[in-house]
């Protein structure tokens, strides 16, 4: 599954237990009709992905959804949900990939005045 749309926030790295368990959150938000802030969390060395990603880029993440069940200690039952993500790549115009040379807006070109009639059939057969 992917989730795309604009980084709102990147958090810090995060260390839990003696273990050393790593987490770092993200937060995407949506580009719809009805935009929603999406956290996503990456953990142990998927913590580095997000090291070159800031606020206001344009993200698609692949993600993992995960469940687990914990049973308190009145002996209820509950259920949490979490989005783990394992891929970040940055999306960009197809106009602003890297080794495109830019391209200069429609107004900038100006038609020609100066077409004879008898120079534009110069094909060879």
């Amino acid at each position: 599954m992917e989730v795309q749309g604009k980084i709102k926030m990147v958090g810090e790295t995060q260390t839990f237990g003696s273990n050393g368990f790593r987490k770092r959150e993200v937060v995407v938000t949506t580009e719809e009709q009805y935009p929603q802030h999406i956290m996503v969390e990456f953990v142990q060395d998927k913590c580095d992905l997000l090291n070159n990603f800031g606020a206001g880029q344009a993200v698609k993440i692949s993600i993992n959804l995960r469940g687990r069940e914990w049973v308190n200690p009145q002996g209820e039952t509950k259920y949490f949900n979490s989005i783990q993500g394992w891929r970040i790549e940055s999306l960009q115009d197809e106009a602003n990939a890297p080794g495109m040379p830019p391209v200069p807006p429609m107004d900038a070109f100006e038609p020609a005045d100066d077409i004879n009639d008898d120079d534009h059939d110069d094909l060879p057969f």
